[in-house]
C-alpha cells in the first residue's frame, strides 16, 4: 500500500483545564471542522504526525498544559487494497459527503475472510471513485452502521471524514431513526403473562414492547450473539405488532425501532422474547406452523423462506454538513412482500 504524504497542518491551542492525556486533550480542543475522532488522533500520534514545539509526540499519554500549541499533520488518504467492483447499487440519495442506498438481501457490507469480494464496499469504491476524500486516513467509504448479509434495506455511508464523524455521533446518541419490519413466529401480546415475566421487557403505551438487555458473543459459538446481564453492550429495541396472521395468530408483522445498533440486535431480542424471526436459522428456530392456522401455501412459504425476514424500512438523520433533515422509506422487497401476501391470504 502506498504511503500517504502530508496533506494539511492543524494547529491546536490547548485550552484551560485540559485532560491529563494528549489524545484526550486533542479530542476536546481540535476544531470540529477537522472531524478527527479520538481514535483517529491516537493513530496520528502513534504514527508520528503530532508535535509540540518541533518535538514529535508518539505517546497518547503524554501530559499537556494550557497554552501548549500542538501541530497535527494529517496525511492524504491512502489507497486501500480492496478492489473496486462494478456492482449495481440502488441509490436513494447522494452528494459530496454521503450516500444513501437500499441494500439487497445477500450482499455483505464489508469484506471479510469469508467474503473478500462482491461486497457493498467493493461496489462503493467503484461507484464513488475519486469522490471519496478519506475515512480514518484511507480512501474508503465510511460504514456508519451495518445490516446483516441476509437483511435488506436502507443504509447511509459517509464519503468524507467530516460526514463520518457527524453521522457516527447521531447513531451513537441516538438521534438517527432506524425502523425495521420483521416477520416473526407467533404474535406478541400485552395480555400474554409469559411476556410480562421475561427479564428485560416492559410494555409501554401504544402496545409497544421495550426490550432492554446487554448483548455479547455467545460463550460456545463465537459467530452468535447472546443476551447477558453483565459484561456485554447495552441494547434497546422497541417492538410493535402491525399485523397478526392466522386464528389463533401463528405469525405477525412487527415494527422494530432501534435505540442502539448492536450486532444481530433485533434477531437476538425477538428470540429472547420467544418470537424469533421467520427464516432465521441462527436464532429463529425454524418452527413448524400448523396448516389449520395459516393454510398449506403460507405454511410452506414460511418453512422455505431462505433468509431472516428482516428489512430496514425507514432511515432518518440530520445531514452532518448542511443540517438538512433527511428521511427515506423502502418498501419490503419482493420475497418479503410475497410472504406477507401469502400470510394475509391465509
Amino acid at each position: 500500500m502506498p504511503q500517504p504524504q502530508p496533506q494539511k497542518q492543524i494547529r491546536v491551542s490547548i485550552a484551560e483545564n485540559p485532560p491529563a492525556r494528549l489524545d484526550k486533550a486533542l479530542a476536546r480542543d481540535v476544531p470540529p471542522e477537522a472531524a478527527l475522532s479520538r481514535s483517529r488522533l491516537a493513530r496520528l500520534i502513534a504514527e508520528g504526525h503530532v508535535a509540540r514545539a518541533g518535538v514529535t509526540l508518539t505517546d497518547t499519554r503524554t501530559s499537556v498544559a494550557a497554552g501548549d500549541v500542538i501541530e497535527i499533520t494529517v496525511p492524504q488518504a491512502a489507497e486501500v487494497d480492496t478492489a473496486p467492483e462494478a456492482i449495481p447499487l440502488d441509490i436513494r440519495f447522494e452528494d459530496d459527503h454521503l450516500i444513501v442506498l437500499d441494500k439487497p438481501a445477500g450482499m455483505v457490507v464489508h469484506p471479510a475472510p469469508g467474503s473478500p469480494s462482491g461486497t457493498l464496499v467493493n461496489a462503493l469504491l467503484e461507484h464513488c471513485g475519486e469522490s471519496l476524500s478519506g475515512i480514518g486516513g484511507e480512501k474508503r467509504p465510511g460504514i456508519v452502521h451495518r445490516i446483516d448479509k441476509d437483511t435488506s434495506g436502507l443504509l447511509v455511508v459517509a464519503k468524507s471524514d467530516a460526514a463520518h464523524h457527524g453521522l457516527a455521533a447521531q447513531f451513537e446518541a441516538p438521534s438517527a431513526e432506524r425502523r425495521y419490519l420483521a416477520l416473526v413466529y407467533g404474535a406478541p401480546d400485552p395480555a400474554d403473562p409469559r411476556l410480562r415475566g421475561i427479564r428485560g421487557t416492559h410494555w409501554e403505551s401504544g402496545e409497544r414492547l421495550r426490550i432492554t438487555t446487554e448483548l455479547a458473543r455467545h460463550r460456545h459459538d463465537r459467530q452468535k450473539q447472546a443476551v447477558t446481564w453483565s459484561g456485554g453492550r447495552h441494547a434497546i429495541t422497541r417492538m410493535r405488532v402491525l399485523e397478526r396472521f392466522g386464528l389463533p395468530p401463528a405469525a405477525a408483522l412487527v415494527e422494530c425501532r432501534l435505540e442502539t445498533g448492536r450486532t444481530h440486535q433485533i434477531r437476538v431480542h425477538m428470540a429472547h422474547i420467544g418470537h424469533g424471526l421467520i427464516g432465521d436459522p441462527t436464532y429463529g428456530g425454524r418452527r413448524k406452523l400448523p396448516a389449520r392456522a395459516l393454510g398449506t401455501e403460507a405454511v410452506e412459504m414460511v418453512a422455505t423462506f431462505p433468509r431472516q425476514a428482516l428489512h430496514a424500512a425507514s432511515l432518518g438523520f440530520t445531514h452532518p454538513l448542511s443540517g438538512e433533515e433527511l428521511s427515506f422509506e423502502s418498501p419490503p422487497p419482493e420475497d418479503m412482500a410475497a410472504l406477507i401476501k401469502a400470510l394475509r391470504g391465509a
